[in-house]
């Protein structure tokens, strides 16, 4: 994913104000631009996050049935404490 800076394509000067240091400026239609690029990558990024999602959701809902059922049978550790309750 770019950083914000990585959508404006070179169009940023440098103004500088009085009695204040330099500045950058990005013209209106530059910064348009670079949001709707970043609106754009946001929606793929999300498609993508989105289909990894649901194929990770598949491989846990295959796998669950198997470990539902435990290979051997399950025998309490203490004895002595269940005989005492």
């Amino acid at each position: 994913m770019k950083n914000p800076a990585g959508y404006l394509e070179n169009h940023v000067f440098e103004a500088r104000r009085p009695r204040r240091e330099l500045q950058p400026v990005v013209a209106y239609a530059d910064a348009v631009q670079a949001i709707e690029a970043a609106l754009a990558d946001a929606e793929k990024y999300k498609y993508l996050l989105m289909r990894a999602l649901r194929r990770h959701a598949d491989d846990l809902a295959a796998q669950a049935p198997m470990a539902a059922a435990p290979e051997m049978a399950v025998v309490p550790m203490y004895r002595e404490l269940e005989q005492a309750a």
